[in-house]
């Protein structure tokens, strides 16, 4: 599993896919779907598309991952994780199939998805790429909309070295006559978008051009291009998912022109229920109150940038940071966006692509930040609510599965 060993994991092809999606009688084209891929905000934006749509009475499939506490939580339909019965019976069908093309777990699931969303017909399905676009497993789908959101520096061994690089596999997923959403303009790499759409003779949208945000008394105010005006409140509480918004709410609108029927009080409704309706955590989510403990599974430099940023703006006497990350990160870039006033506890996941948290930590004092070594996020979340005052902070982050393995989560 890529999540767990990295690079030995990862597949850059579509072969097994489509063999796989070919024995399965082609369920990925027996459903329709929306694709939304990106480096940050494509989870998020994933969740609160299925959010609005469940709300507007589609029976709403939704495929992310990874997952963070139980392999159910990838597959999805109106919230309702995979029955672990049908996760059984499909292995056993495909099992010749697995020995014969040794496809990788990400292979498998995919197909698994595309499969029970097929069997329980659903009226759409929400489908998040794994990892870059062109090359995932997920882009065998023929969907009614894409949606692309935020580009930054992740994964760059496999997919680029540069914004350009890795903006190109993004927009791998871009079909031709299908229209695409970007979420935000980024200069520098916006025209790496238009290219691939004008080959594609897709109609492009850039939601943050078409859309005008603004933030009154905890309330996002969003103009559209059309002139109306909608004020939505959202249970994702993370500054970043202002431009998730955006994107979401255009994506909307096309469907909306492709005989979707979905109305302001579905948007307003979805959106302001996200965690309940699809089941999403680890975003910006507050885990006690007093003292106020913060998880987000932020993890690239882009993230990082987003949580520090929003932290600054939080009210507390002492910031307590508990830190872990994964190997193939570029480390030297995210240690120095830490605050150094901050006290740390580093600790590592239990998974082999985690860093030990003795190596994290020498790299942490080397860029001026101190702390101790506690293996065990919990145990660290322990000692550091056992240590705190009332109006201290906790933030938990630096790796998706450092934030998983919480037990209050």
């Amino acid at each position: 599993m890529f999540q767990r060993v990295g690079d030995s994991a990862f597949r850059k092809d579509l072969t097994n896919t489509i063999k796989l999606c070919k024995a399965l009688n082609f369920p990925q084209h027996q459903f329709k779907s929306i694709h939304v891929a990106g480096t940050n905000g494509k989870g998020s934006s994933s969740h609160m598309l299925a959010a609005v749509l469940q709300y507007a009475g589609y029976k709403t499939g939704l495929y992310t991952s990874p997952h963070l506490k139980n392999f159910s939580e990838r597959i999805r339909i109106n919230g309702e994780p995979v029955e672990p019965q049908f996760v059984v019976d499909f292995v056993k069908k495909i099992r010749p199939h697995i020995e014969k093309l040794a496809p990788s777990f990400f292979e498998i699931t995919v197909a698994m998805a595309f499969d029970y969303f097929a069997h329980h017909q659903v009226d759409i399905a929400v489908i998040e790429v794994g990892m870059g676009g062109r090359l995932d497993s997920t882009n065998v789908i023929l969907p009614e909309v894409s949606l692309i959101t935020n580009i930054s520096m992740d994964h760059s061994q496999w997919l680029g070295d540069t914004m350009e690089k890795i903006a190109g596999e993004k927009a791998g997923i871009i079909k031709e006559f299908i229209p695409v959403v970007i979420s935000e303009r980024q200069p520098g790499i916006d025209q790496v978008f238009e290219k691939k759409a004008l080959e594609n003779q897709s109609a492009l949208y850039f939601a943050s051009e078409d859309i005008v945000l603004s933030e009154i008394d905890g309330l996002y105010q969003l103009q559209l291009g059309t002139g109306k005006v909608l004020r939505i409140e959202t249970d994702l509480k993370g500054n970043y998912q202002q431009s998730n918004v955006c994107g979401v709410l255009r994506t909307l609108d096309i469907l909306g022109d492709r005989g979707f029927v979905i109305k302001d009080q579905h948007i307003e409704d979805g959106l302001a229920n996200v965690v309940e309706t699809t089941g999403l955590k680890g975003r910006w989510q507050v885990l006690n109150e007093a003292p106020k403990v913060i998880c987000d599974v932020g993890h690239n430099e882009a993230g990082v940038v987003e949580n520090m940023t929003q932290l600054e703006q939080q009210v507390y006497d002492r910031l307590i940071i508990i830190w872990g990350v994964v190997k193939d990160k570029d480390l030297s870039k995210i240690l120095e966006l830490l605050p150094k006033t901050a006290i740390y506890f580093f600790c590592e996941a239990s998974i082999p692509r985690a860093m030990p948290a003795e190596e994290l930590a020498l790299e942490a004092r080397i860029m001026g930040l101190k702390g101790e070594v506690v293996h065990d996020v919990n145990e660290a979340l322990r000692l550091a609510i056992k240590s705190a005052s009332e109006r201290d902070l906790i933030f938990i982050g630096g790796s998706t599965f450092v934030v998983a393995e919480l037990d209050s989560l």
